[in-house]
């Protein structure tokens, strides 16, 4: 069984998802794959112990502290390529990037081949049910490009922001390019 709880935050209405003792999905209002990973039907209960506490690690990310991920009981639906990726997204510093690339290399070792695609790594970042929490706002593309986040791109760039990352490198890729 799985449920649910919303909370408001800086960007927007935030909607948790949990077992019952992990956090399952954390989605931004209007994110593309919305709840898509949670099987079933979801109940909406607000008050679960793991949705004080995620509100709590949000509370205090979004006062611009820097919360640890493995304070909350996080449980990603995901297949074993997509958990090798969020395993990796868990690892990006606060404040900082990694490209898709970086990503692709780092699971190539991880999962014992000589190469990844960065478009496979893309997609697992993409489809990332915990956002936030799991930073795959702090992927970018090789060239800088902020691209491909779920959120959408103004909501990146202000959690970025607020995380105080070196901006000066990146760009809101032209619209009509490939993302």
């Amino acid at each position: 069984m799985y449920y649910s709880t919303t909370c408001p935050s800086p960007i927007g209405i935030l909607t948790l998802a949990g077992d019952g003792g992990n956090l399952a999905g954390l989605w931004i209002e209007g994110q593309k794959y919305h709840g898509n990973t949670i099987p079933g039907a979801i109940i909406e209960k607000n008050n679960m112990p793991v949705f004080t506490a995620v509100k709590k690690w949000l509370d205090r990310y979004f006062a611009g502290k820097k919360p640890a991920i493995s304070e909350l009981p996080l449980a990603p639906i995901g297949g074993a390529f997509r958990q090798a990726v969020w395993g990796i997204l868990r690892e990006i510093p606060y404040g900082e990037v990694i490209t898709y690339g970086d990503i692709s290399k780092k699971v190539a070792v991880k999962m014992n081949k000589e190469t990844m695609s960065s478009q496979a790594v893309g997609g697992a970042v993409g489809h990332n049910p915990i956002s936030i929490i799991i930073p795959c706002h702090r992927v970018v593309g090789s060239n800088g490009s902020l691209t491909g986040y779920a959120g959408g791109l103004g909501v990146k760039v202000k959690l970025l922001e607020l995380e105080g990352a070196d901006m000066s490198r990146l760009f809101v890729p032209a619209r009509g390019t490939a993302l």
